[in-house]
């Protein structure tokens, strides 16, 4: 099979379905064959059974004749008909009925019977059929008849027969029934065949995207599939190449940007340890000396925050980076977050609001450490952008799969470029969202990397007040 082609295969399979299904069809019809055999004229009647009784009934009524008219010879006619199969009716000349298993009127009028008179014709349906034999007198005269009515068609003659009977139809019904299972079964496993490969293909392209380019594709083949994947390892090993380096280099850059914030950590923290030394001697520094001071230490914090900035985005772009549980009731998390940022809001005058839910007060395995850093960064970007006497509302709510985030200011909002970027790296938003300094454009890049990290994605959205809104979701874990 290895050596087909795929169509060649599906052919093959087609052919296999047509074959058994007309095999199993042969079979089961010589067998119901030879069980219809078995039990004709015991459980069941050939079609022809009735009317080969015909002639036997007919010998009967003519040799008695007249004395048929009287209602009380019918127990002869009646032990006459062998089966339950054929209904009679007895008339008189007129086509009026005498007696008889068929009490409605067959005849419309005396011209019909005598049309009808010695022959057999279809009655009502192509199976059922009647026969019509005469009562003469002795001229000749046409005093009554006898109609018998009956079906050309195989039946049952108890329980049993009724069984045998069930299995013929049922047989009939068998290539339907054999093609619908033949094909579930060779189309199993057809698609077992080509399921293979394409399950390693769908295995070697996450391994691909989680940056792994050491494995094989053990699939040996002359059909497409096999093609595909001979294809796919010399694309691999391309790939290896190309991106290793590539790979590389962004690990060295991640690596210089961490080592680089590292070292400008410490002449930093020297600027602003000299600058504060020399403005707490009071009376000893002129008041021009004291405001290039004050700048000197208002830059050197802010580069200090842009240093801290930068190892963030470092450290959430570095792979493998480990999730840690720890099981917290969320809504303590919340309360305890929102007391601490309430220190910060209470100098600008902003009010800081949690909107409580029920599905809060439970306890979740939660990375307390990433998801302080995603509330840090989003919580500071709505401080610095929402105006004095204006209010940060912090809401969530869980599901069995989801926890969903959401933190809203009275800020200006975002603008249709923010929306579409304002996660990305080193973006710096609109003029509208620029108050103060200090800003590096790395604080909801971070976000969007450490919500990667706990599965779930991150949105932005203006509230119907024009606010912004940044909403982001986690996995249940």
């Amino acid at each position: 099979m290895k050596k087909q082609s795929l169509i060649a295969s599906f052919r093959m399979t087609v052919t296999w379905i047509a074959v058994a299904s007309i095999m199993a069809t042969l079979i089961t019809w010589f067998f119901a064959a030879a069980l219809y055999l078995l039990e004709q004229n015991k459980g069941i009647y050939p079609a022809n059974y009735y009317e080969r009784q015909i002639p036997v009934i007919d010998q009967y009524v003519r040799g008695e004749n007249t004395s048929l008219l009287l209602q009380e010879n019918e127990d002869g006619l009646k032990n006459s008909i062998t089966g339950d199969g054929i209904s009679y009716q007895v008339v008189d000349s007129s086509a009026s009925v005498l007696y008889g298993t068929n009490t409605d009127p067959i005849f419309s009028s005396e011209a019909d019977l005598i049309n009808r008179l010695n022959k057999t014709s279809v009655y009502q349906d192509r199976n059922t059929y009647l026969h019509v034999i005469p009562i003469t007198g002795e001229d000749r005269k046409i005093e009554g008849a006898v109609a018998l009515v009956y079906q050309v068609k195989i039946s049952s003659v108890n329980s049993s027969g009724r069984w045998v009977l069930s299995v013929i139809v049922a047989a009939l019904f068998s290539p339907i029934i054999y093609i619908a299972l033949f094909t579930m079964l060779f189309s199993k496993l057809f698609i077992k065949r080509i399921n293979r490969p394409i399950q390693l293909l769908m295995e070697a392209a996450v391994k691909i995207k989680d940056k792994n380019l050491d494995f094989e594709i053990n699939y040996d083949s002359e059909n497409e599939l096999g093609k595909l994947c001979t294809a796919f390892s010399e694309m691999q090993e391309e790939l290896k190449n190309s991106l290793s380096a590539q790979w590389e280099m962004e690990q060295e850059r991640v690596e210089m940007v961490e080592a680089l914030a590292h070292d400008l950590k410490t002449p930093i923290s020297i600027i602003l340890a000299y600058a504060e030394s020399l403005l707490d001697r009071n009376g000893e520094t002129s008041e021009q000396t004291c405001r290039y001071l004050s700048i000197i230490k208002e830059n050197a914090l802010k580069c200090g925050n842009l240093v801290q900035q930068m190892r963030a985005a470092s450290e959430s772009e570095r792979p493998g980076n480990e999730l840690t549980f720890t099981a917290t009731d969320l809504h303590t998390f919340f309360a305890q977050k929102v007391k601490h940022y309430e220190l910060q809001a209470k100098e600008k005058g902003i009010s800081i609001e949690l909107v409580d839910d029920d599905s809060l007060h439970s306890s979740y395995l939660l990375d307390i450490d990433k998801l302080e850093r995603i509330f840090d960064n989003i919580v500071s970007n709505s401080l610095r952008y929402t105006p004095a006497n204006g209010k940060i509302v912090i809401s969530a709510s869980a599901d069995q799969k989801t926890i969903t985030y959401q933190v809203c200011d009275t800020g200006c909002g975002f603008s249709k470029k923010d929306l579409e970027r304002a996660a990305d790296r080193f973006y710096r938003g609109d003029a509208a969202r620029q108050i103060g300094g200090g800003h590096s454009g790395l604080g909801l890049y971070t976000v969007k990397r450490l919500v990667q990290q706990l599965g779930g994605d991150l949105r932005f959205s203006n509230g119907k007040d024009g606010n912004a809104c940044v909403t982001f979701s986690q996995k249940v874990f």
